[in-house]
């Protein structure tokens, strides 16, 4: 459960550092919530006039028999409930819309500094917890801002409003009414200790689900593959009914605080009738009064009850809004330089340059790595898994920074250079080609606008993935499903070299590229890269030995270190690391070759002197 950490740390109940910054996003929608503001006041103001009305209709024109006045009273009473209607539609609109728009605001400030965010980031915080920021976390804060925040202005007007006018009305009766605040007072107390922890827990609830279905969802095959549909429909059975309890939690707590409420504010009442009766007897106190304290008393608890729950929203919004800002405050480690060096023309040639780097403190992945590549060179880097293969490709792109040394593109520390032109001038093409949802031609055009649909086209002919493209029902305008799956996977690396050429790369990166595919395709590949690698610097991340043959230079690591570097040939004269990743890999192709056959083989790689 370490994954979910953070969303079980618990804050202050109240911030006032994260109210103000709440609040700032109100700013550009200053004039539309004032008008809200003003609206709510005058809703409050008419709010308090019924029981005024009520009063005098029955004190001064019920009890005389003044038909015409009492006509009088119940037209300015039907014009108050008409114009209060008309008021409260204008208000709730404006601070619904009002919130809308701070939800979209707050939700594009948050895709886009996500987007800022190292690659880093990303492997240490699960996708579900993420989208959860972006999702719930803002829906809770639209909440705060369309039925909260104003709202309590109003209520506030209105409970001063009420306690102001039954003071004037008869300030005993009204003190007859406030004894059972201290009972309300701590109902509301209790109420609040315990439905703030209910809506923590349905917060964590929320981010656990996401995060389970994210990954779940996305390793789905493997799910069926292995058989674990049992196993996981109980995991998620698991997280779903601690979700579904804890809602629970906080259903039973509102379903015991409103009735308490509504028999406080009966008790008042009956309070009210009782003493109040008395004085009606005695001649002391008035028929219009005692009703017009009645209702101003009923009128008195709402807006004590929505507080409290108004204060709940806001519990909420401290919580969400403090994992927000957490995300918001999260600086990317990787950082453009102020002052970029922009390279006129850029030739290709790659130096790193004692190039120290770990993940984790204690645990180097490369150590002191000294290479230059020249500027149209194909150099393959071959090594055991977890050598620092691939990371050497992190460290080009500036997904990680080095921790010791540089690594230099015709002399230019990469960390001086603007990042999107360090980018553009490589293209990666990974084992796991990532495709987004869309049509054929957008994944190989990556909605860049200055590649036209001539380019795509030629791009898609040149690698040879024109062959299957083609053969599809709308060829380039075919659409792909998300992540590709509807092709397979030759088709998807097809794809991604038609991309690479499409954007004509200076310096082009092939990690694994080709060790997932079928021979057939491999050759399409093969005879795709020959044609693809002309006049580019070209990096070559491989496995399979078969495929670097014919690189200019192959470099081993081992270790995080450069162990041996030389040409095919060379490697295997000198008996090394490479020669014996050679012939562990002749051998295994040659025990497939006799498991297909049927039969063994003895035979072994060819030995060289």
């Amino acid at each position: 459960m370490s994954d979910y950490h953070e969303e079980e740390v618990l804050g202050k109940a109240y911030d006032s550092r994260l109210a103000r910054r709440l609040l700032s996003y109100l700013r550009p929608y200053w004039l539309i919530v004032t008008i809200s503001v003003f609206l709510l006041l005058l809703i409050a103001g008419l709010q308090l006039v019924g029981p005024l009305l009520t009063e005098i209709a029955i004190d001064e024109h019920i009890r005389n028999g003044d038909v015409d006045g009492l006509d009088r009273i119940a037209l300015i009473f039907l014009s108050v409930l008409v114009l209060q209607f008309f008021l409260s539609f204008a208000q709730t609109y404006l601070m619904n819309w009002t919130g809308q728009r701070i939800m979209h605001d707050l939700r594009l400030q948050i895709f886009s500094h996500i987007q800022t965010l190292h690659v880093g980031y990303f492997d240490k915080n699960p996708v579900g917890r993420i989208i959860t920021r972006i999702t719930s976390d803002v829906d809770v804060l639209n909440e705060l801002f369309t039925a909260g925040v104003v709202s309590i202005f109003g209520d506030i007007f209105v409970l001063t409003g009420i306690v102001g006018a039954m003071l004037w009305l008869d300030w005993k009766l009204a003190l007859v009414c406030f004894s059972v605040l201290p009972l309300l007072a701590l109902t509301t107390a209790v109420f609040k200790v315990k439905v703030r922890g209910s809506f923590r827990w349905v917060r964590t609830c929320i981010a656990k689900i996401n995060a389970f279905l994210q990954e779940n969802i996305t390793g789905m095959s493997v799910v069926q593959l292995f058989v674990q549909e049992e196993r996981k429909y109980n995991e998620f059975e698991e997280r779903n009914r601690e979700h579904l309890n804890a809602n629970l939690k906080s259903i039973f707590y509102y379903a015991l605080f409103y009735p308490v409420v509504s028999f406080i504010g009966s008790l008042a009442v009956g309070l009210i009738i009782w003493y109040g009766g008395g004085q009606i007897i005695q001649n002391t106190l008035t028929l219009g009064v005692l009703v017009a304290f009645i209702q101003y008393s009923d009128r008195f608890f709402k807006p004590i009850s929505d507080l409290s729950e108004k204060f709940n929203i806001l519990l909420n919004a401290m919580v969400s809004s403090e994992r927000i800002f957490r995300l918001l405050d999260t600086q990317p480690e990787i950082q453009p330089p102020s002052h970029p060096i922009a390279s006129s023309s850029i030739q290709g040639r790659i130096e790193f340059r004692n190039v120290s780097f770990h993940y984790n403190e204690g645990n180097p992945v490369l150590s002191n790595v000294n290479l230059t590549i020249g500027a149209g060179e194909k150099v393959a880097i071959v090594g055991p898994t977890g050598s620092g293969k691939s990371t050497l490709i992190n460290l080009l792109c500036r997904f990680y920074d080095v921790q010791a040394g540089e690594i230099l593109i015709d002399g230019i520390d990469v960390r001086r250079m603007d990042l999107e032109e360090l980018r553009q001038l490589t293209s990666v093409v990974l084992q796991d080609v990532f495709l987004f949802s869309g049509t054929i031609e957008e994944n190989i055009r990556l909605w860049q606008r200055d590649i036209n649909r001539q380019q795509v086209e030629s791009a898609a002919k040149f690698v040879n993935a024109s062959r299957f493209v083609e053969r599809m029902p709308k060829g380039l305008d075919s659409h792909v499903a998300e992540r590709g799956s509807s092709l397979s996977v030759g088709q998807r690396q097809l794809l991604a070299f038609a991309r690479a050429v499409a954007h004509d790369p200076q310096i082009l990166v092939l990690d694994e590229a080709t060790s997932s595919v079928d021979t057939d395709t491999e050759l399409l590949i093969q005879d795709a890269l020959d044609k693809l690698l002309k006049n580019r610097t070209a990096l070559i991340i491989a496995h399979r030995l078969s495929t670097i043959q014919n690189c200019d230079r192959i470099v081993v690591l081992s270790k995080g270190k450069i162990r041996e570097e030389g040409s095919h040939d060379e490697l295997l004269k000198h008996r090394g690391i490479y020669y014996k990743l050679y012939q562990l890999q002749y051998k295994e192709q040659l025990g497939h070759l006799a498991l297909a056959q049927g039969g063994n083989t003895e035979s072994k790689a060819p030995e060289y002197k």
